[in-house]
């Protein structure tokens, strides 16, 4: 029997294969859980919809740690899934939910919690994903550590592409959390064959059931942005949540016209059938089916959600989606207004509040650049002449509702038509027209003083929901912890920091690379799009620039820093003099070739300075954990863009790039002599 298992475990070392294929299949692993922590610990705990960048800064801070113990004592990947799975199951055994009281816009700290509150559940997090990717990331870095550092890049380049192709496949097929949990725990198994134990196997056969039980409870299904849960309130009534939050509901339109008359006012006050309307945020149907109601000849029902949008063609009682009037639209609705060249009679923003982050590298919700000064412009530039544009929304603020008003006020050139349902203007609509006689604006809605109203908001600067450029309290407060807790959990794990003192110029390609990365970001999501599909092209393609300069350096040696470090200065400053109406005003093909080249260019370049840097490093470890390091205050630095927007960013890139050249000068004089 001891022989038959020897074989038996020899045959399970072979699937890992070469160290090659094993450190590919580790970085894989690495970015996988990464992505899965981030998509899914948002899905339940509120506070994270919004707030996703924490994780993502837990991950660099573990990664980062990983690597700085590559070469301590102990073997503890195999503690990994262990601790994963403990961390999955406290999660679902404190769940934190919003207490639904009624419809309102929930914004981030609601005091309608339940479960552990903001600053005790935020580090727990924090910690507990650091230390997940930590103790996988120092079996990366170990076997990391086998190779001449160029070639462990490479590896972990394909294998980091490896992980986000497989989760981004998930996220098409719009695959539950069980199965991030399967794929990631068959992982752990595979790689740690020669070491497992029963308490692997009753690991992660724990967090799989947790998972399971997440996946088929009644009514929960996920998209590819939320974990989306119906519920029957009455006979009447259908309600949705998203990530926990009260998001929707499906009733007929007699409920409708009975609890919000306001879905209808936009009709009434234009006192005609408009013949085609553009609903934006059509969500599960309530608003496509007035507008038939309301006799509309065509609608094109534009949802960035489909599983939103399948919900209401399955449940909605009116069957709007089922008319063969209406042409449904899965994307993102500035998107759509970008990409389409048809006129409306009206155009109605229909609650698009999606509550949740583009991903876990920005501040941008999915709706940001739906509310900008350009977005109301275009939306003008598709009306007839006489045609009227609505919106409307559960507003938690008046100084809200003021900032929209005087953003359609400067884009239309007068005031728009507001209405307000209950105390502070919570359900206000507004109507603007470039014929605004179309509109009867009688006495009885609300006259808004906009002199002292917020400035609109904008596509560089697109945060509707933050009052002024600052960065609010509860962030600095947060940050701050976060930084003091990553330099002493970095002093207590990695040793001395002048350990790193030889790699400051790392550090800072890593602090300057994130910030790169996060404005290709944001770029992508205005020009294309904030849907989850153009967020993985992305990720994709900075990935797939990584490697290329990767391959590049690896058959080319660049013996004048100098000229590299110019090559990147001139191509961000290309980035920053074009301006981003440049790109929109563009068709798609030529919009898409113009973007690739002012976002990945720099990419390419920065990746090619830090190989040609990184192919001599003396301990290959130690600089790659100080690069993920800087990438971690890259994270923080980002939120500077609530202050001066995404393209000042360039600017700090620039800076830091340069900061890399004078602290990489030495080194790379030492290197150039021995090539």
């Amino acid at each position: 029997m001891k022989l038959g298992a020897e074989i038996s475990l020899e045959r399970v070392v072979g699937l890992i294969g070469s160290d090659r294929l094993r450190l590919v299949l580790l970085s894989g692993l690495m970015l996988f859980v990464e992505l899965a922590l981030i998509r899914w610990t948002g899905s339940n705990i509120v506070y994270l919809s919004y707030f996703s960048n924490f994780v993502l800064l837990g991950s660099f801070l573990g990664i980062g740690v990983g690597f700085l113990r590559a070469r301590a004592q102990g073997d503890v990947f195999r503690w990994a899934p262990i601790v994963l799975a403990s961390f999955v199951i406290f999660v679902l055994a404190v769940p934190v939910h919003i207490d639904r009281s009624g419809s309102e816009l929930i914004y981030f700290g609601a005091s309608r919690t339940t479960g552990l509150p903001t600053w005790v559940m935020l580090p727990i997090v924090f910690v507990a994903v650091a230390l997940v990717m930590a103790l996988i990331a120092q079996e990366v870095a170990r076997t990391f550590a086998r190779f001449e550092a160029l070639e462990a890049y490479r590896l972990d380049v394909l294998g980091s592409i490896l992980g986000i192709v497989a989760f981004s496949g998930l996220a098409f097929l719009r695959a539950p959390p069980i199965t991030w949990g399967v794929v990631s725990g068959a992982l752990f198994l595979l790689l740690l064959a020669p070491r497992i134990g029963l308490v692997h196997i009753v690991a992660v056969a724990a967090m799989a059931g947790a998972l399971l039980v997440e996946t088929v409870e009644p009514g929960s299904s996920w998209s590819p942005y939320y974990r989306i849960q119906t519920s029957r309130g009455s006979s009447e009534v259908w309600f949705i949540s998203a990530n926990g939050i009260p998001h929707q509901n499906v009733a007929s339109l007699s409920v409708r016209r009975r609890l919000e008359p306001i879905y209808f006012e936009p009709y009434e006050r234009t006192g005609g059938a408009p013949d085609d309307v553009l609903i934006i945020g059509a969500g599960t149907g309530t608003d496509v089916a007035v507008a038939l109601a309301e006799g509309a000849s065509s609608v094109d029902a534009v949802e960035i959600d489909p599983r939103i949008q399948e919900i209401g063609r399955e449940l909605h009682p009116d069957r709007p989606y089922q008319d063969p009037r209406v042409v449904v639209t899965i994307d993102d609705g500035r998107a759509f207004l970008e990409r389409t060249h048809r006129r409306y009679d009206m155009i109605v923003f229909a609650l698009p509040d999606s509550l949740t982050l583009v991903s876990g590298q920005s501040s941008l919700r999915l709706e940001s650049y739906l509310f900008t000064v350009e977005a109301f412009r275009e939306a003008r530039n598709h009306l007839e002449p006489e045609g009227v544009f609505a919106m409307y929304n559960f507003y938690r603020e008046e100084w809200l509702v003021a900032r929209l008003a005087a953003t359609l006020e400067e884009v239309f050139g007068r005031p728009p038509c507001v209405s307000a349902v209950g105390e502070e203007g919570r359900l206000a609509l507004l109507m603007s027209s470039q014929a605004p006689e179309v509109i009867d604006c009688d006495t009885s809605t609300l006259q808004l003083d906009t002199t002292d109203a917020p400035p609109p908001s904008t596509d560089d600067h697109p945060f509707l929901y933050l009052r002024s450029r600052t960065i609010p309290s509860f962030y600095l407060l947060t940050l701050a912890m976060i930084l003091g807790a990553s330099v002493l959990i970095i002093r207590a794990a990695g040793g001395p920091f002048r350990r790193m003192k030889s790699y400051l110029d790392l550090f800072s390609m890593g602090v300057a690379f994130l910030l790169l990365e996060t404005k290709s970001v944001v770029q992508f999501a205005l020009l294309f799009g904030t849907t989850w599909f153009v967020n993985a092209l992305v990720f994709a393609g900075v990935l797939l620039s990584v490697l290329l300069a990767i391959e590049v350096a690896r058959h080319v040696r660049f013996r004048r820093p100098v000229v590299m470090y110019a090559a990147l200065i001139a191509a961000i400053g290309l980035a920053y003099v074009v301006p981003q109406h440049a790109l929109l005003d563009l068709s798609f093909l030529p919009r898409f070739g113009a973007a690739t080249a002012l976002a990945f260019a720099p990419i390419f370049l920065a990746n090619l300075v830090f190989a040609e840097r990184f192919r001599a490093v003396g301990d290959s470890t130690t600089a790659f954990g100080a690069n993920l390091l800087g990438a971690m205050i890259g994270g923080v630095l980002e939120y500077a863009a609530l202050i001066t927007g995404y393209r000042a960013l360039l600017i700090v890139v620039a800076v830091v790039y340069g900061l890399a050249f004078v602290f990489g000068r030495r080194p790379m004089a030492v290197v150039r002599p021995s090539a």
